[in-house]
């Protein structure tokens, strides 16, 4: 559904002091989506405070040189943000992501509002703004600043081209059309520095984190005729190579290096048998309606989810949703 921007610069403009917040273990679109809303915001002379259920993790603090960016009960509480008279939450519409930020959504009294580009949503008592064929809700947040007649900066272009760059695949991913380039072309013209940000993703590796990868590839199995390929990260993974949780960002994605390959997923176990589940679809397949099998969303074209259980059950129970969908 597309946004109705004249409704939600009507509501913008009603009010003076924001709370954005968005998903816990945050990506380049969340935080991305975040600071460039507050820039745009701050141009409008708005009060803005950035509040998150997870800190940022140490591979994208790059993203925030101001470091604007609070996490809740650490370096703020929520009576801190009692006098806030909206709340803001970009790139997710469920629950379970926002972590113990959820709870400031329920407390606090205040006008609630979602800028989002997933499909689906919780009920979390908003309005929400979304458009589910955005590449991006860094997409959105452009839109957002275009509706307002805010002119992009710098500040503003520099975190919207790392949320579009990385949530299109670095403009890879069938999400990315014409469009998203003429925007990439206007951040950049703005003060948007690709270069940077590319070598910030892409080019300083840690040690962990490439022996991580070495796992993840040596665990890759492939099945239904090498239309699927999957693997797992477990828990002990992180202490004996030094990675990070945040270092298993993206790494689904090496499944879809495998030629043939048209769907993949990956378990990546946050407590004892508790796991984070990605799917990946270039096919037919909807990884989202995979992904809300097992109580999560997301696109078409890559989806999360939770699930619980002793390893080969999860991966019965995912490895049967999937292929009975290839």
């Amino acid at each position: 559904m597309a946004v109705d921007w004249q409704a939600f610069t009507e509501i913008i403009n009603k009010h003076d002091k924001f709370v954005l917040t968005s998903h816990i273990r945050p990506d380049c679109d969340a935080l991305g989506s975040e600071l460039g809303m507050r820039a745009v915001l701050l141009e409008l002379g708005k009060d803005v405070i950035i509040a998150n259920g997870h800190a940022t993790p140490p591979n994208l603090a790059f993203i925030d040189p101001e470091n604007c960016i609070r996490v809740i009960g650490q370096d703020i509480q929520i009576e801190d943000l009692q006098d806030r008279d909206a709340l803001m939450v970009l790139d997710t519409s469920a629950w379970a992501q926002l972590g113990d930020m959820g709870a400031a959504l329920k407390q606090l009294d205040c006008y609630k509002m979602v800028l989002d580009h997933h499909q689906g949503e919780d009920d979390l008592g908003a309005e929400f703004f979304k458009d589910s064929t955005a590449e991006a809700t860094g997409r959105l947040v452009v839109d957002a600043a275009d509706a307002l007649g805010v002119e992009l900066t710098a500040k503003i272009a520099q975190p919207l081209f790392a949320a579009i760059s990385t949530d299109t695949g670095w403009f890879r991913f069938g999400s990315a059309n014409a469009n998203t380039y003429h925007i990439a072309a206007r951040l950049i013209t703005a003060g948007a520095k690709p270069a940077d940000i590319y070598g910030n993703l892409y080019e300083r590796e840690t040690v962990g984190r490439i022996r991580l990868r070495g796992r993840v590839l040596e665990r890759i199995e492939v099945q239904s005729e090498g239309r699927l390929a999957h693997t797992f990260i477990r828990c002990a993974d992180f202490q004996e190579t030094g990675a990070l949780p945040s270092d298993t960002e993206d790494l689904v994605n090496l499944c879809l290096t495998i030629q043939g390959t048209q769907a993949a997923l990956i378990l990546v176990e946050q407590t004892p048998s508790v796991y984070k589940v990605s799917f990946r679809s270039r096919c037919a397949m909807d990884a989202s309606e995979v992904a809300r099998e097992f109580g999560g969303g997301g696109h078409k074209a890559a989806a999360g989810a939770g699930i619980e259980g002793s390893l080969e059950e999860c991966q019965r129970r995912l490895l049967d949703a999937v292929t009975s969908r290839l």
